[in-house]
């Protein structure tokens, strides 16, 4: 049987009556787009259809149902360079969600289409669906004119200016169309409300909170050594996200400072992974630095879960500052202590469980991440304080009463109850068969902060 027909036969007998939604990704593939995911599966859980277009990833096929969401996928645009190949990518993945968007609505008509950016160019395509009574949500991962400046400067005119201005545009268009915009945190919801002119009302703030009762400590198949420090890094690795900033803090540490006993792992992908692999080279790190590309959920639990201190080397840029790093969250889940430089809307999320240092500062940074090294109290003080701080104010459980809340209203359901995706207690082993740290025994989640290991796991 094909993929396409075994997920049209798992989609056959299902409520018409049921409101359908659309959901729009152009950077990231789902399910490995996580917030995403965990939007999807709020919505399924309560009673909503959920259709999804988005780019592959590698090996993926595609059209899928994963948990009864319909997934249509389309081979990504190529890597864009220049004005040019971004026009190029931005009109290419339209008109491959434009098409791809007639074969969703065979599950029938659409109630909401959600556009989550970047790009912000899906407004025309909810204006068309509109046509045929679609609302349109978006739900603003990125402020594109913030990510503008934060690569290329303060517009001064001239064709950089032209563009800026054009990214504004779009802006407005997609906030102008949207009945409901979604926002991932206060900085982003005042934007939409002073720059998009959106009433109060109508933007919602929906934090990208883990999952911490399935996100949280397994004990690692494969512990770092008993006498090493393992540092890591999880997330994109674009010219906006100072993944080099990562290397020059191990090249700092190792080179300089005698540290072999550390060892860094950077989990993700993006258009500066080439060039980081060629500095980490350049830089003489290969022994100590481990890249492993796109990661997957069981990778991620892993590696998260092994090391002994997160990095979050995002610069002070006019996008960083107001953005909420989805990378420090998870690094709490997983009761890691970690080093930032001094954002914003990091120290919303992180609070006192993150050690902060001025921005571009490499040997603050590498001071950070060696005072970690040589204080182990501190190491377990900060990752209890981050597991609990993220476990009780961070959760996505109700983000995603929230998130519910505005199709409900935008369809006119009433609910007494936003339903949990996940309702069952969590078992001892997550999905992969690994077994979770027991959290509530006495004294163990601190001293498994400390081994990354299980109880008398050898080296």
């Amino acid at each position: 049987m094909t993929l396409a027909r075994s997920a049209g036969s798992l989609l056959n007998g299902e409520d018409r009556s049921q409101p359908h939604v659309l959901i729009i990704v152009q950077n990231l593939p789902v399910p490995l787009d996580r917030r995403v995911w965990l939007e999807c599966k709020a919505l399924a859980a309560n009673g909503y259809r959920v259709s999804v277009i988005c780019p592959k990833g590698p090996g993926d096929p595609s059209r899928q149902v994963i948990d009864g969401i319909a997934i249509h996928k389309y081979e990504p645009a190529p890597e864009a360079k220049g004005l040019g190949g971004f026009v190029t990518e931005f009109v290419y993945s339209w008109l491959r969600t434009f098409f791809l968007s007639f074969a969703a609505a065979r599950r029938g008509p659409f109630a909401v289409i959600q556009a989550c950016n970047p790009q912000d160019t899906y407004w025309l395509l909810a204006r068309f669906w509109r046509l045929r009574g679609a609302r349109f949500v978006f739900d603003q991962h990125d402020l594109n004119p913030e990510l503008f400046r934060s690569r290329f400067g303060e517009p001064k005119g001239g064709l950089r200016g032209l563009e800026y201005r054009g990214l504004l545009w779009l802006e407005r268009r997609t906030y102008r169309t949207a009945q409901r915009v979604i926002s991932t945190n206060e900085s982003y919801r005042r934007i939409a409300i002073d720059r998009g002119d959106k009433s109060p009302d109508a933007v919602t703030v929906v934090r990208s909170g883990p999952d911490t009762r399935s996100m949280r400590p397994i004990y690692p198949a494969h512990p770092r050594p008993a006498d090493g420090i393992e540092l890591v890094y999880l997330g994109i690795m674009g010219p906006q996200d100072g993944v080099d900033t990562c290397l020059r803090v191990v090249d700092e540490l190792v080179n300089r400072r005698g540290r072999t006993n550390v060892h860094a792992t950077l989990l993700g992908f993006g258009d500066s992974l080439s060039e980081l692999r060629l500095l980490n080279a350049e830089l003489g790190l290969e022994q100590y630095v481990t890249f492993t590309g796109r990661a997957d959920k069981p990778m991620i639990a892993e590696h998260l879960s092994r090391a002994d201190i997160g990095l979050c080397p995002d610069l002070k840029t006019p996008l960083n500052d107001v953005s909420t790093m989805n990378k420090t969250m998870e690094y709490m889940a997983y009761a890691l202590p970690s080093v930032s430089f001094d954002l914003v809307e990091t120290r919303v999320s992180g609070g006192e469980s993150v050690v902060y240092v001025e921005s571009g500062d490499v040997a603050a940074f590498a001071d950070a991440v060696e005072r970690l090294i040589d204080d182990p109290a501190l190491r377990r003080r900060l990752g209890e304080q981050a597991r609990e701080r993220v476990s009780q104010e961070l959760d996505w459980r109700p983000q995603a009463r929230a998130y519910v809340g505005v199709f409900d209203d935008l369809t006119g359901t009433a609910r007494e109850v936003v339903r949990d995706a996940n309702p069952q207690a969590p078992s001892e082993l997550d999905e992969q068969g690994a077994r979770y740290v027991p959290l509530a025994a006495d004294g163990e989640l601190a001293r498994f902060i400390l081994d990354r290991r299980a109880p008398g796991a050898g080296s």
